[in-house]
């Protein structure tokens, strides 16, 4: 089987494509440059594509022309503009990549006759946010008060409308949120930064502490996609599904800092910001039951070993470890649990 990942040099982008590959499967990539450092450029990523594009998805001409001469089976769409605070720097990036980017995608893949299943991934904060305490469903209305949650919202909206307007490639919306995991170089992420401080001896600064976040391990997200990629395959996934971590992962971000600390040894600690921030969510979490019983879909990796994973990761690179293996060992502890 060949996939196709748009954003496939980013963090998740990244992870996927290694997941894939190790799976057995053919896989190419559509997406910008990487970012200095990342894993995509650590684990060597482009020896392991059939191929590696670069296309901007705000260009529909170039979309559709990569698309087409990719010719896969599976489109995987994870290619966005992925942080709310950057969304306040560049709102109209945002909203072109997020959204028309989405739309151009949805339209490329529809011409592209070789295409069997798309998933396109937006993000648990499609949801009008009010602080609930219980998980969001798939029917709870969408929303987003800053640039990032809105423009996904009108992607997932977008992506709502298409597949009952122009039926024919089998499509379906994941929805997941806060992953963690080794590799992730972006900025104003909690482990990123927590780590990054740690091997360089700092102490890292928090903003919110206090804020709620579901926690849950790169590859249970990305094993998601796959779980509602096969569903499609099969005749069945369609619709907007929830891919996030149980009420006992939903923790505080000092909490886990904490643990993060522990688990990094040689004193590690962190501090709280001072000042004004721009708005952030307290409490986003979601309720995957949905998946859980109508894919067969859960999560293998609590709470507490998500963040050892993430720690372990880093500490194995720290030690001089090559990120392609560590990743690919991780994998592969990964699969033999399912």
């Amino acid at each position: 089987m060949h996939y196709l990942v748009t954003g496939h040099t980013g963090f998740k982008g990244a992870w996927l494509v290694l997941l894939l590959t190790q799976r057995g499967h053919t896989v190419s990539g559509l997406s910008l440059d990487p970012v200095p450092g990342s894993l995509y450029e650590a684990t060597a990523l482009g020896e392991l594509l059939a191929h590696d594009l670069r296309v901007d998805i705000r260009d529909a001409t170039a979309t559709a022309e990569a698309i087409s001469a990719v010719a896969p089976d599976v489109a995987l769409h994870l290619a966005a503009q992925p942080l709310v605070r950057e969304s306040y720097l560049e709102p109209r990036l945002t909203f072109e990549t997020n959204a028309i980017g989405t739309l151009n995608v949805l339209e490329a893949v529809s011409r592209t006759p070789s295409v069997k299943a798309h998933v396109v991934i937006t993000t648990d904060k499609v949801y009008r946010n009010v602080n609930q305490v219980a998980g969001y469903v798939e029917s709870d209305p969408l929303g987003g008060d800053d640039p990032y949650s809105s423009s996904k919202a009108m992607a997932d909206l977008l992506t709502q409308s298409w597949v009952k307007s122009f039926p024919g490639v089998p499509t379906a919306i994941a929805r997941a949120g806060n992953v963690i995991g080794g590799g992730d170089v972006s900025k104003d992420r909690l482990l990123p930064d927590l780590l990054g401080s740690y091997a360089s001896g700092a102490s890292p600064i928090l903003r919110y502490p206090g804020a709620v976040r579901p926690w849950q391990h790169v590859l249970d997200c990305l094993n998601g996609y796959l779980t509602l990629t096969d569903a499609l395959l099969d005749g069945r996934g369609s619709g907007q599904w929830n891919f996030g971590p149980g009420p006992e992962s939903f923790v505080e971000v000092g909490a886990v800092a904490d643990l993060a600390s522990r688990l990094w040894g040689d004193g590690a600690q962190w501090t709280i910001a001072e000042g004004v921030h721009p708005h952030e969510a307290d409490l986003l979490a979601l309720d995957a039951t949905k998946a859980e019983s109508e894919l067969g879909w859960h999560n293998r990796l609590s709470f507490d070993e998500s963040v050892e994973w993430t720690v372990d990761w880093a500490k194995a690179i720290e030690a001089g470890g090559d990120p392609r293996e560590i990743t690919v060992q991780q994998i592969a502890s990964f699969d033999q649990d399912s």
